[in-house]
């Protein structure tokens, strides 16, 4: 038997969200090191749900409030292996290759400040994510003004000339 249940990250609008899948108990330690590694003055906080062994939530991270969210996120979820990074000063392309690099990083679900919903599937042994919802659905195709906001906004925040 298998239920599906949806799972809502609760998060503030302008915190993003790495959800990925990773295999080995040094996970939270690598990916500790691969953030702080990526971007000066980096806020973050990862929680990595082991599933073997003694099966506990691993956290980490340089702001507990942040700790604190990735915590209670990472009770919801419950799926083993699977990890959240929760991110401040920085956004996702800043640490994503850095993160993806890691030997024992499976699998990225999402990388997102948008409204996130996992769709978790959990049978008798456990829980696994079976994909994500990422934002909201397109409400059309991009017009002349959608494009000139898009320009403006990637220069607004330094990643084009």
């Amino acid at each position: 038997m298998v239920e599906l249940k949806l799972v809502k990250i609760k998060k503030p609008d302008e915190i993003n969200l790495i959800l990925g899948q990773s295999h080995f108990i040094k996970t939270v330690e690598d990916l500790y090191e691969a953030l702080m590694n990526s971007v000066p003055g980096i806020k973050f906080a990862i929680a990595f749900l082991e599933s073997s062994g003694a099966c506990k939530i691993r956290l980490e991270g340089n702001d507990p409030e942040l700790k604190k969210l990735a915590e209670d996120n990472a009770l919801e979820i419950g799926a083993g292996h699977s990890f959240l990074v929760f991110l401040k000063n920085a956004y996702p392309i800043n640490v994503l290759n850095a993160i993806k690099n890691l030997p024992e990083v499976c699998n990225i679900y999402c990388a997102s400040a948008n409204p996130i919903e996992v769709i978790v599937a959990e049978t008798p042994s456990g829980r696994g994510i079976m994909g994500v919802i990422d934002g909201l659905k397109p409400q059309g195709v991009e017009e002349e003004e959608d494009i000139n906001w898009r320009k403006g906004f990637l220069r607004k925040i330094g990643y084009k000339l």
